[in-house]
Parts: C-alpha cells; structure tokens; sequence
C-alpha cells in the first residue's frame, strides 16, 4: 500500500488531492471533495470512500450518518497524479448532503443557474443533531 500511496502528488496542495466520484454504473459525476494520505489509505482498505473534509478539518466517511456510502469499484489518477478518479456505486442513490442524487444538480441557463436534480431525500430528517 505505501508504494500505492508514494505515487500520489499529496504536496502540490497541502497535502490534499482533488477526488471525483463518478457512479460506476452510469458514468454520473457525483461529486468533488478532497484527500489526503490517510484517507487513500482507509479507501483502500475498507473499499469505501473516505475523504477529508476541509470545512470541519477530519476525515469524513462517505455515508457515516446518511447511510449514503460509496463501494470502490475503481480508482485513476491523472497525469500529474494529483488528482484522483473514485468510480463507485453509490449506496443508498444520493451523493449530496442536499439530498440530491448528485452535487452538479445546478445548470447555467439564460444567464443563471437554475436546479435540475431530484431531490432524493430530506436532509433536515437525514441529518438531525
């Protein structure tokens, strides 16, 4: 696994690389969020999406509240390896805490963005503290 994780560029941006999510099955962009060393390392090992949350400064676990986790199917990285590609399957349909399938449910139409995703789910009952 350090070889894997030697091969990443995690310097050119403080230690993050960006992450895309693309539904396996779809191709659908999902989502973008952010990791790190640690968090490419619990990906790999638990076969689910961890990132790194720079809103709340931790890792994050895909799903750790919503149930919405994401099983790796496979993992890319660009040419100059600092940017990694999840393609996943979206457990539970809804990638974004929104409860939209997906967080590019935004669309730029006559000169401003109008929202065409589904709502999914209700994240205020979701997300209750």
């Amino acid at each position: 696994m350090e070889d894997i994780l030697k091969q990443i560029d995690f310097n050119k941006s403080g230690g993050l690389v960006t992450a895309i999510a693309v539904d396996d099955a779809t191709g659908d962009i999902l989502m973008v969020a952010y990791m790190n060393e640690e968090s490419l390392r619990l990906t790999l090992e638990q076969g689910e999406a961890v990132y790194w949350s720079r809103s709340r400064k931790k890792l994050w676990h895909k799903g750790e509240q919503s149930g919405n986790v994401q099983r790796v199917k496979a993992i890319y990285t660009d040419c100059d390896a600092d940017a990694i590609l999840l393609r996943i399957e979206q457990v539970g349909i809804a990638a974004c805490h929104t409860g939209k399938r997906s967080c590019f449910y935004r669309k730029l139409e006559n000169g401003g963005f109008v929202e065409v995703g589904e709502q999914i789910f209700d994240p205020e009952k979701v997300y209750a503290k």
